[in-house]
């Protein structure tokens, strides 16, 4: 038997995240047997690992159609989606048949809202390849498309019918996007698990290593994360004040996407949100709500394993008006997920921009 651990999310439909090596048998086994034909979505780099999910699939009887979409976030455009319903529609499938995403965190977003819209759903299972496909993307039930006017502005609430971390797929990720995942294995530990926090500035070369059991801890504890949390709210309802649901997994992205549009997503996404975190680390410091050694907490985990904790100075006018697009902003208010202690947090809603300006200043840089 492959060397696995089973992690359930208990939302709306019951799922299992599997966490280990030598895992891709495992994908039939998380279609099920009444579906017939499967779309394999995968980018170019994947060629390799797409023909081996490939011929298990269709040595367990499915008829497999691949569709080989763009890397990174150039997959999720409304004409890429277009492209694979399009492709949906031609090889006929209905609501019998399934929707696999391999790939990163653009690909599973991708490959989720394609599944969630044709057909109004059709059965999914995602196979995140990189460290944020696997604590983040793929696991939750988010999926969706950028737009010119900001990140994932397009999607849908959708369920997979399960998700398969092969950590094995992490060898040959390359070392820069191993990093930019960790951005959101630290943000589990500020916001739920603070022995993330530990586990990190004890062996920060270990958890930046492929294959190590440090590694595979921080994977399995960031699933259980976020699995508790979106378990409780999948549909991230509004939060008020100390009660704060789904968008607690925000912590920190509300500067970070912004960071991202600015970039045209040349930043990866964990660059960017490693910059969010430490902004709204100081925004809360200055609030009143954490005190100075929680807020530099932030920085030194986070450029302990390599990640960016500056940006541009001369960047904060543009880049609070792309703010204003945010999910969590309600009408013309910006809400922001913040920390009231470790592992604790609540929404501030409607700060000054006077403070907005004063905590950036913290992570501006010449």
């Amino acid at each position: 038997m492959p060397d696995q651990t089973r992690i359930t999310v208990s939302a709306e439909r019951p799922y299992d995240v599997l966490v280990g090596h030598g895992l891709l048998g495992e994908l039939p086994g998380l279609l099920g047997p009444d579906v017939q034909r499967v779309a394999l979505i995968h980018p170019p780099t994947l060629i390799r690992l797409a023909a081996s999910a490939t011929q298990v699939l269709e040595t367990a009887g499915y008829e497999v159609v691949r569709l080989d979409v763009p890397d990174a976030e150039a997959a999720k455009t409304a004409t890429v989606a277009a492209s694979c319903w399009s492709v949906l529609g031609n090889a006929g499938f209905t609501r019998s048949d399934a929707v696999v995403g391999l790939g990163g965190g653009s690909t599973t977003d991708l490959a989720g809202f394609v599944a969630a819209t044709w057909l109004r759903g059709v059965r999914l299972v995602t196979v995140p390849t990189s460290l944020l496909g696997m604590v983040d993307a793929a696991v939750g039930g988010k999926t969706g498309i950028n737009t010119p006017e900001g990140k994932n502005l397009v999607g849908a609430f959708y369920e997979p019918a399960g998700v398969l971390c092969d950590l094995d797929s992490l060898t040959t990720l390359p070392p820069a996007d191993l990093v930019g995942g960790l951005a959101e294995v630290i943000k589990c530990g500020f916001i739920a698990d603070p022995a993330i926090l530990t586990l990190v500035e004890t062996s920060p070369d270990a958890c930046r290593t492929p294959g190590s059991p440090e590694l595979r801890e921080l994977v399995e504890r960031s699933v259980r994360v976020k699995a508790e949390v979106v378990s409780g709210d999948l549909r991230e309802s509004t939060s008020v004040g100390g009660r704060v649901g789904r968008e607690l997994l925000n912590y920190g992205h509300t500067l970070g996407h912004a960071v991202e549009r600015r970039e045209h997503y040349r930043w990866r996404h964990g660059e960017a949100v490693s910059v969010g975190l430490v902004f709204v680390a100081e925004l809360a410091r200055r609030a009143g709500l954490i005190d100075d050694a929680l807020a530099a907490r932030h920085a030194a985990v986070l450029s302990s394993v390599g990640l960016p904790v500056r940006y541009e100075a001369g960047a904060f006018d543009e880049l609070l008006v792309t703010m204003g697009l945010d999910k969590k902003t309600r009408g013309s208010t910006l809400r922001f997920v913040v920390l009231n202690g470790l592992a604790s947090a609540e929404i501030l809603a409607g700060p000054s921009e006077d403070l907005l300006r004063e905590a950036y200043a913290t992570v501006s840089a010449e």
